[in-house]
């Protein structure tokens, strides 16, 4: 299979930037003033020109858009009869965001996901099972979607114990499960106790979204250890963006950015400089076809490292990944003085193949900022004082901070089939 050249990728994009411009124009009360008062208008004559005239959109003025102009903002192309499908975010970071979209526009981004389960090589012949209870959140329903656009058979998975999910994997012969990282490990976990061989389920792919974990390379061998036979493929998106990245399907750890979709960039968040390749950045999106409620030069807030501008060995020239998303720019939190990621704490705990499940929480005492780290062993860790010792002495090693780390009982920590909550906060 050939694929587009950089040259012509980025020809696509100017192209289809124009069109949407044209779109936004006429009606669009958040983008109309904006390009305007950029000089953009009436249209943009290279991309060069649209990163140093556009300026950046953040979440912070969508809120504040929605909050004052509420329910739906005013980033909205056309009248509200147009539109007919509503989705939210979870609000975790304080504010749920409402987002509305036109039939043309779901129809676009169910199309990205299509693009997802072709590069993971999902066909007709697939049975696909998703594993979600199927509320407010864009993610499930365009996969859902894009798997009956394919000819797949779809299981839905809403309202179901994980015991019953893996009944009705097992029984219908399920060779693709959609699902979180966390909680494709919780599947797993309830497979051990009650006594099922996952080595004879017809499972042969896991793609999961949601959180960094598939970019965690202990975090995929355990998953794939819990599933054998089956390979872990990544993904991410956002309900701002849609369904944004794939798999490489020949350098596992690594996300493509559907550049025929959407323009890339990769900026430094302290002065939103221009990533070099091989440098660390946050990923700021445009999309394409998401003409209902688009968005243009987006901070996602996403954190990852940009691969090389070389083609790709999968032949493929759009921006790569490596290791998927790697956290987020609020994610970071300081304890005495040290940087931690979350997704960097979870990449030492699992490598401990005898957690379960970990929460941290962190304090502060006398202005001071402290990480308490709660292990939950597996119910066949023989030795649950020996792990304690052992994580906390890697923790130490990787940080060169010590991490004051204890032990809870078995089924203590709470588990989510959506993104996982394993850092808390209180104040002492």
């Amino acid at each position: 299979m050939s694929f587009p050249s950089r040259a012509a990728l980025e020809a696509e994009q100017l192209a289809q930037l124009n069109i949407l411009i044209a779109a936004l124009m006429p009606s669009n009360a958040f983008y109309a003033p904006k390009l305007d008062a950029v000089g953009l208008g009436q249209g943009v004559g290279s991309l060069v020109e649209f990163f140093a005239r556009m300026p950046l959109t953040t979440k912070q003025q969508i809120v504040d858009d929605q909050r004052e102009h509420g329910p739906y903002g005013t980033n909205l192309t056309y009248p509200l009869e147009r539109y007919t499908r509503f989705c939210q975010t979870s609000g975790t970071s304080g504010f749920t965001l409402r987002w509305l979209d036109t039939t043309e526009s779901w129809e676009w981004m169910v199309e990205n996901w299509v693009e997802v389960f072709r590069a993971a090589e999902v066909a007709a012949r697939d049975r696909l099972f998703y594993a979600f209870s199927f509320g407010p959140f864009l993610g499930f329903w365009t996969a859902f979607a894009a798997g009956e656009r394919l000819g797949c058979l779809c299981l839905p998975g809403g309202g179901m114990s994980s015991a019953a999910r893996l009944k009705t994997i097992l029984d219908n012969r399920v060779t693709t499960l959609c699902c979180t990282p966390t909680y494709a490990i919780r599947l797993g976990e309830v497979a051990l106790e009650e006594g099922i061989e996952l080595a004879t389920s017809a499972v042969r792919r896991i793609i999961v979204a949601g959180e960094p974990g598939a970019g965690i390379p202990a975090t995929r061998a355990r998953i794939e250890q819990l599933w054998p036979g089956a390979r872990l493929w990544d993904h991410h998106g956002m309900t701002e963006t849609g369904p944004v990245s794939f798999e490489c399907p020949v350098r596992p750890g690594v996300l493509h950015v559907l550049e025929s979709r959407f323009i890339a960039e990769v900026l430094d968040p302290e002065n939103l400089h221009t990533t070099p390749p091989g440098g660390r950045g946050e990923l700021v999106l445009t999309n394409l076809g998401r003409t209902g409620s688009p968005l243009l030069r987006y901070r996602t807030g996403d954190l990852v490292l940009r691969g090389d501008d070389t083609v790709c060995a999968c032949g493929r020239s759009d921006l790569a990944l490596e290791g998927g998303i790697l956290g987020r720019t609020d994610d970071m939190v300081v304890v005495r003085g040290v940087n931690l990621y979350p997704s960097a704490i979870e990449a030492v705990v699992r490598r401990f193949q005898d957690v379960a499940e970990y929460r941290v929480t962190l304090t502060t005492v006398n202005a001071l900022r402290e990480a308490l780290l709660e292990l939950e062993p597996l119910p066949t860790c023989s030795d649950s004082e020996a792990l304690r010792l052992a994580v906390e002495s890697a923790l130490r090693a990787t940080f060169h901070l010590r991490l004051p780390t204890s032990v809870v009982g078995c089924g203590t920590l709470p588990r989510s089939e959506m993104k996982a909550q394993r850092w808390v906060r209180t104040e002492t």
